[in-house]
């Protein structure tokens, strides 16, 4: 005798996505994504005409985009940084303290240009390195060791400069402000240190590493993996990454200040955050944080076209991150209660 089982279509049901598949849903499209923020680059690029006429001619746009790859490649930096839960503190002193090695050491010490500015680069990832030691092999907070390195950088620079800014050389002044293929220098090196930046982090061992150890370092060392070794990598290349942009940034402004890296400070933290990588570690993108670094130094070109001064500027930066911050907060939260709600109600 058969037994004649009532067949059912679940294709025809409707499955209500779960708390957790709602949550999980929206943390993929915020985290680690270069999609949000290249979405909303875009719309911004589109927007800034309409809001003032002229602000994406040729003039404007080859004069931001050399500030953009300098706080591209600071927020490279940062974002290693922030993959290893940490948050530095120290950008101002390590891009200050590649300045002026790139621009002291030939017109004070007599050193060539090319060689002060190998050092400009080296001795930022060495003081990373200290940095890394220091949270690593003390326990550390970040925010105290890098906060207190800050200090100790700026004190070096101070010494260096004799408590004077100097000018870049011509050599340096000149690559800084030349074109290749009527493309900016400064803007081609960017591009060249993000792409080698991301690849490194996204496709080779070393760079899964540092996602593994910033996403669980228990689980990490369970799998071998030398933990502390490769949080001290991610301090030793923030710091690189912060020299290469200072001397990028000195060459361009020819006799940069010695508190020239103070602005971007929270440039490299809403860069980092709005790119989307959490502030508590974990999966990272380098190309996300260098597409909102752009993001953000057109929005300032925007409102400083628009007349808006630099402190309204700086606060339009700190509201903006706040906003992204509670979506990835509350969004999830209410995504989660609605969900369950419809399944209540099913």
């Amino acid at each position: 005798m058969t037994n004649h089982t009532p067949a059912t279509s679940t294709t025809s049901l409707p499955v209500l996505p779960t708390g957790r598949a709602a949550d999980g849903m929206w943390r993929r499209m915020l985290s680690g994504s270069w999609v949000p923020i290249t979405v909303a680059t875009l719309a911004l690029f589109v927007i800034s005409p309409l809001v003032a006429p002229g602000s994406l001619d040729a003039a404007p746009l080859l004069s931001m985009l050399p500030f953009a790859s300098v706080l591209a490649i600071a927020a490279a930096g940062q974002t290693l940084v922030v993959q290893q839960r940490g948050l530095d503190l120290s950008v101002p002193g390590m891009m200050a303290l590649g300045a002026v090695l790139a621009t002291a050491l030939p017109q004070q010490y007599g050193w060539g240009v090319w060689p002060a500015v190998v050092m400009a680069v080296v001795l930022p990832a060495v003081f990373g390195l200290l940095s890394g030691g220091i949270i690593v092999g003390l326990g550390i907070m970040p925010l105290v060791a890098t906060l207190g390195m800050n200090a100790v950088l700026l004190g070096t620079v101070f010494s260096i400069a004799n408590g004077t800014p100097s000018g870049a050389a011509d050599e340096l002044n000149g690559f800084a402000l030349a074109r290749t293929f009527g493309i900016p220098n400064t803007l081609l090196i960017g591009i060249v240190v993000i792409a080698i930046a991301a690849v490194i982090t996204h496709r080779s061992i070393v760079g899964r590493r540092l996602t593994a150890v910033g996403v669980s370092e228990p689980a990490a060392a369970v799998v071998g993996i030398r933990v502390r070794m490769y949080q001290l990598l991610a301090y030793g290349f923030a710091g690189l990454f912060y020299g290469v942009a200072g001397v990028l940034l000195a060459g361009y402004t020819k006799t940069p200040p010695l508190f020239l890296g103070d602005q971007y400070l929270l440039p490299t933290v809403a860069a980092v955050v709005l790119g989307g990588t959490a502030l508590t570690g974990g999966i990272a993108s380098i190309a996300a944080s260098a597409i909102a670094a752009l993001f953000l130094t057109q929005l300032g070109q925007l409102l400083r076209s628009v007349g808006w001064p630099d402190a309204v500027q700086l606060i339009a930066q700190a509201v903006v991150l706040i906003a992204v911050v509670l979506l990835r907060e509350f969004v999830p939260v209410l995504l989660r209660r609605r969900a369950i709600r419809r399944l209540a109600t099913a």
